[in-house]
């Protein structure tokens, strides 16, 4: 009896050793488990090969050659095979070493990357993971794809260091690491020299050959162990999702807890509407009604995709940049960006719009300083204002920050708002350090 107690004990531990091997292998995993993996080439390769997927010509025109005719050869969803995340998985690269004119347009005056451009080249890419994930087994020959890919949500983007290299090629890949009906998650990754620098988790829902109604979506199905792992951490994530499922502007009521956080700070303040007029403004503080920036760009059709409406990463891209400016006005100095969460895509902008992209600052900690930025589209005709758009962004300085301060009920919303996305970005590195890259 006892030895078959010992043994069985002795086999136990042997069990539980092998979970906490397997458990560690997970824990450093970024992707790269998953390779090697397909080469698209360069990301210019990229857009071309998307271009071809989906037979749009050339250059611009006003009016796009019509894809109606597509439409009779969108599938039934029980016509479509099983996919795995190999299927999708794949890489791309960006020339910043001996390419100066590419060099040019990814390096600012501070001889670091842009992070704007490479936010920007990961929805492109994204797409076109999702493009190598639709399978349609009876498309004849020679037709073009008849669906249209559109980035819904970016659930974060996580930078792990400051290191990226002015000179040294940038490697981007990804894989579909979920699927729904009509809708999957892109797990991106960005590299240098083999370092994992920054990840992002977009959402993207396949459309019609018109982007007039949804398609269905090849299901995913896990081809291993490793991939298992990743497809069930992409299903908890798409659970959180379903959990929280808040939209662009949606302010949430305040708990308990944050109604607290809101008497204390309006005590400090006096809680007047008119306080930024008086003196009620605490010591080494700054109102949020002051501390925004704005910019309205005019795009132009070589910013467009191919639904002719406003590339959603230009529109990423420019809300960055704007966040950057208003974060590095109120720091006094250069701000590196940390974290990017719940980026929404509320509606398409029209080719021919106006673009306003203004950046606030809602809340700081420490040396940490947290932005909203909403994007809306203005009407070319008649100028009405659309919201279409918003980022929440964490930014780094190098020193500890003036706090800012709400001077009304609304302002205190968006501070309350601006606190919780503080606390992903500190969840995301303490909580889950190791998971996505070295060096955190």
């Amino acid at each position: 009896m006892n030895s078959h107690r010992y043994a069985g004990r002795a086999v136990t531990k042997n069990l539980c050793s092998q979970l906490r091997t397997l458990r560690h292998f997970f824990v450093e995993c970024d992707g790269k488990q998953l390779e090697p993996a397909h080469c698209s080439g360069s990301m210019a390769d990229v857009a071309k090969k998307i271009q071809e997927h989906l037979g749009v010509e050339s250059g611009y025109h006003t009016i796009p050659k019509s894809r109606e005719g597509l439409l009779k050869y969108q599938p039934k969803q029980e016509d479509l095979p099983e996919r795995s995340i190999k299927d999708s998985h794949t890489t791309a690269f960006v020339d910043l070493k001996s390419d100066p004119l590419m060099r040019q347009l990814f390096v600012k005056e501070t001889s670091q990357v842009r992070v704007g451009r490479i936010m920007e080249q990961l929805d492109l890419i994204a797409v076109w993971i999702c493009h190598r994930h639709v399978y349609l087994p009876k498309l004849p020959r020679g037709v073009p794809l008849p669906y249209t890919f559109v980035t819904l949500f970016i659930e974060h983007v996580k930078f792990m260091v400051q290191k990226f290299k002015p000179d040294v090629d940038l490697r981007l890949s990804g894989y579909v690491s979920w699927t729904g009906l009509n809708s999957m998650e892109v797990a991106t990754y960005v590299r240098q020299n083999d370092e994992t620098l920054a990840m992002a988790i977009f959402v993207v829902e396949g459309r019609n050959a018109t982007n007039s109604g949804p398609a269905p979506i090849n299901p995913l199905k896990p081809a291993n162990e490793i991939e298992e792992w990743f497809h069930s951490e992409a299903l908890e994530r798409h659970r959180r999702r379903e959990k929280q499922k808040q939209g662009s502007g949606v302010l949430l009521q305040p708990t308990k807890e944050e109604e607290k956080i809101m008497y204390d700070v309006f005590s400090r303040t006096k809680g007047s509407e008119d306080a930024i007029k008086g003196g009620c403004l605490p010591p080494d503080c700054r109102w949020i009604s002051k501390w925004h920036r704005s910019t309205i760009l005019h795009p132009f059709p070589e910013n467009r995709n191919a639904s002719n409406t406003i590339f959603g990463g230009f529109i990423i891209r420019s809300a960055i940049e704007t966040s950057y400016i208003a974060a590095c006005l109120y720091a006094g100095s250069y701000a590196l960006i940390r974290f990017i969460s719940d980026v929404t895509f509320a509606q398409q902008i029209p080719v021919q719009s106006f673009m306003k992209t203004t950046a606030y600052v809602v809340y700081t900690h420490g040396k940490y300083i947290q932005l909203m930025t909403a994007v809306n589209s203005l009407d070319a005709a008649n100028f009405t204002e659309v919201h279409t758009n918003a980022l929440h962004l964490t930014y780094e300085a190098d020193r500890s920050m003036p706090e800012i301060m709400p001077s009304s009920f609304h302002e205190a919303l968006w501070y309350l708002e601006g606190r919780r996305h503080f606390e992903n970005f500190l969840k995301s590195f303490h909580g889950e350090s190791q998971k996505e890259g070295p060096n955190v």
